[in-house]
């Protein structure tokens, strides 16, 4: 037989198109050309594959190889159609059955000596394959990953020699193994965060409520180590935010850890991070920060020290949960469902109302401190808290507070209920249903009015308190938002401005 048809996948953000393998064996000059839009990385494949397969054991045919990777108009990248390519060939040349190729797809990057080296984004490759009802042939590395999103269907292989074996039934391999899920994980607890009543109750209606939070305070008084600790008090994952955010992190390295299965991502960039970096893309797109942040936490430490245009790249996720990576070649979408923890000083030496340092900066220098922060972004953060610095002696005197799990519980609880209720965080809640969930009365209509009044509040803000409100409410276990849980809504809301 001189054609056959094997299957692989591209990557496309968190989608994997089908790609269609077809090779054809003419007679000729001996030669191997590719079509099909492969870039630089597919196009190498011919000198890995030549070798991978003479050093497997197998000829390579001296004829005229045309390998077309169909759709022509989809960019291919990577060294992931290498195991295709090379399946391809050898049942064109009759060293394979070609019937079983119809029921598997096929990716791996071959070494030299036909070793299978893993590849980026296994698991969304997997749960395309179980949707279409095909098998899955994976590198031994990327097994676990891709038995997550397809178990019943994934094997993985070590080597090309390993995958002939098992087409033709003379050396069956098993299926893959999938990853179990991390037990919680509350490294980071709350019971060694002394002091701080306020920040730790905000932490606490912000894990409840899905919100975002700005922490203001001198160095030194706890503002990462109490953002460090909100994955802790979050609720645990479902299968289908496992699947989402390890399918995102899935396309920025090979292979799959364990520890990162069932976790909630925390990332931490550094505030030197580029718009790119945060929001992701580049001349191969790539997922950035806030993507692989996805179900998890991301938390900007020193806030005002990012580049502007790094921060307002974060405004468009924020409110629609993804960001969009527009290129010649192709349009990505990447997933953005995270929650936003900022941390920063109250101006730039950092002892602004600290009782145990002077502050040296004069009135411009806080406010041009403070402006690098746009204002629609900030009025996009609905909790802004002080961490007032402790002193010697409260320090000393402090007892610990509660430990991770007790403020969990109780942050499941009102998750929960909200979820029951709305179908959805409170923080996701729409503008035109917020104030319908909240159950508001005559007495806090009038009291949210004079708010508006008073404090200057935009239209997003003002729906934002009453996510904020609501998520109190979820605390307290309470069908309907009072004034006491406005109130304290809005006094997370204006703390700059002080």
């Amino acid at each position: 037989m001189n054609l056959a048809i094997a299957f692989g996948r591209a990557g496309l953000g968190v989608d994997a198109p089908l790609v269609t393998v077809e090779v054809h064996l003419a007679n000729g000059l001996p030669g191997f050309s590719m079509v099909g839009l492969p870039e630089t990385a597919v196009r190498e494949s011919r000198d890995r594959v030549r070798s991978a397969i003479v050093n497997s054991g197998f000829d390579f045919p001296r004829r005229r190889i045309t390998v077309n990777l169909a759709p022509a108009d989809l960019p291919k990248d990577g060294g992931r159609f290498d195991l295709p390519i090379a399946i391809g060939i050898l049942a064109a040349s009759g060293q394979l059955p070609p019937e079983p190729l119809s029921r598997w797809e096929f990716a791996g990057e071959l070494a030299l000596t036909g070793a299978l080296r893993p590849v980026t984004g296994a698991l969304p490759l997997a749960l395309q394959s179980r949707r279409a009802g095909r098998q899955l042939m994976v590198p031994r590395e990327n097994g676990a990953e891709a038995a997550l999103a397809h178990p019943d269907g994934s094997f993985a292989a070590g080597c090309l020699a390993d995958v002939t074996a098992h087409l033709r039934g003379q050396e069956r391999l098993p299926t893959a193994e999938p990853l179990a899920a991390h037990p919680g994980g509350l490294q980071a607890d709350l019971l060694g965060v002394k002091g701080q009543a306020t920040a730790r109750r905000a932490l606490e209606v912000a894990a409840a409520g899905a919100h975002s939070l700005l922490f203001v305070g001198p160095p030194g008084t706890g503002k990462s180590m109490l953002a460090a600790r909100l994955p802790g008090i979050l609720p645990p994952m479902t299968e289908g935010e496992r699947l989402e955010s390890a399918a995102v992190r899935s396309l920025s390295q090979p292979g799959f850890h364990a520890d990162d299965w069932g976790r909630r991502p925390f990332r931490a960039p550094h505030h030197s991070a580029s718009p790119v970096a945060l929001a992701g893309g580049g001349s191969r797109p790539r997922p950035g920060e806030i993507s692989l942040a996805h179900h998890g936490v991301l938390f900007l430490d020193e806030l005002p020290e990012y580049g502007r245009q790094a921060l307002e790249v974060l405004r468009e996720p924020l409110e629609t949960g993804r960001v969009t990576v527009s290129r010649a070649a192709a349009q990505v979408e990447y997933p953005a469902r995270f929650q936003l923890v900022t941390a920063m000083n109250p101006c730039p030496c950092g002892h602004l109302g600290d009782p145990l340092r002077e502050c040296r900066c004069t009135p411009d220098q806080v406010a041009r401190y403070r402006g690098r922060i746009s204002g629609p972004l900030l009025d996009r953060i609905d909790l802004q808290v002080e961490v007032p610095r402790l002193r010697p002696e409260e320090l000393q005197d402090e007892a610990p507070g509660e430990c991770s799990a007790a403020v969990r519980t109780r942050v499941c609880a009102a998750r929960s209920r909200r979820l029951a209720e709305s179908g959805c965080a409170s923080a996701d809640i729409a503008a035109d249903a917020i104030e319908q969930a909240c159950r508001l009365g005559a007495p806090e209509r009038r009291f949210l009015n004079d708010a508006l009044h008073r404090l200057g509040l935009s239209a997003r803000g003002y729906h934002r308190v009453l996510r904020v409100a609501r998520t109190i409410a979820d605390l307290a276990d309470t069908n309907r938002v009072t004034l006491q849980h406005l109130s304290e809504a809005l006094g997370y809301r204006r703390v700059l401005d002080e």
